[in-house]
């Protein structure tokens, strides 16, 4: 080839650091979701895994939980305190248990309402938008380095989908979800799917509390697709910019739309 060709030939974006190495499948988000917790906060973290899980749409509404065997071995926690966040999650109304054939857990349908937003949630809002740039921001690095083009395949056609669901909300942020936790596990980075699921949760607390205009859902939408664009070039930068502009967009509209915070009485 010719140094005239050489140079013109299209070139994937120099990478800073060498791809992550072959760790067989990449971790998925329901892999996040059951990976073992802490043993001193075990019913906690269980009650909080599950239930986030739930909120963000990874266990819909319907979804029978695997049997309470396989949940201890894979959450790594005993039987007792299995069951005990099962009946934390069943008293407040997100899952439900049927006897007999064909019995198990599920998850409820339909979800218990949203109660009114606290306080702390309204004054602590920023922090939780802090925490998610720090690490969406990291994730779209990581996934621009490593992200194979089948990962980013599906995301693309997330994106298409979430066209079609600009006037539908609930279908929006579902879509949206998978699609952010989807970037994460294209890092192939497990404890980064689970930060990310967990950013993502909180998030929705707080994206609940506002209206969804379709036209600002339409602008989300076109920033994911810039997004995804750099991450296919393998543009570390460009990654990091898009994201960073896409989760300004978003504390642009929190600040906008969000009550305010105001004392108790």
């Amino acid at each position: 080839m010719s140094p005239a060709r050489q140079a013109s030939a299209p070139r994937r974006h120099e990478r800073r650091h060498p791809p992550a190495p072959p760790t067989g499948e990449p971790v998925t988000s329901l892999e996040a979701v059951f990976a073992p917790v802490h043993s001193q906060t075990a019913f906690e973290e269980t009650v909080e895994r599950l239930g986030t899980a739930i909120k963000l749409g990874l266990l819909p509404p319907g979804t029978r939980l695997p049997a309470e065997r396989e949940l201890c071995t894979k959450l790594e926690i005993a039987r007792s305190t299995l069951r005990q966040a099962l009946v934390a999650l069943a008293q407040s109304g997100h899952l439900r248990a049927t006897r007999g054939r064909g019995g198990g857990t599920f998850v409820a349908d339909p979800q218990p309402p949203p109660g009114p937003p606290s306080l702390d949630v309204l004054a602590a809002w920023r922090d939780v938008c802090d925490e998610r740039m720090a690490v969406e921001v990291g994730v779209a690095v990581l996934a621009a380095e490593r992200a194979e083009p089948r990962m980013l395949d599906a995301l693309d056609e997330l994106v298409v989908a979430l066209d079609g669901m600009l006037d539908d909300f609930a279908a929006y942020r579902q879509a949206d979800v998978r699609l952010h936790v989807g970037l994460a596990e294209a890092s192939r980075s497990p404890r980064l799917v689970t930060a990310m699921t967990e950013a993502q949760g909180a998030m929705s607390g707080l994206i609940s509390l506002i209206a969804h205009p379709p036209e600002v859902l339409d602008s989300s939408n076109a920033q994911h697709r810039r997004l995804l664009a750099a991450v296919r070039r393998g543009d570390e930068a460009a990654a990091a910019r898009e994201m960073t502009e896409h989760l300004r967009g978003t504390e642009y509209v929190l600040a906008g739309l969000l009550p305010p915070a105001r004392p108790r009485s």
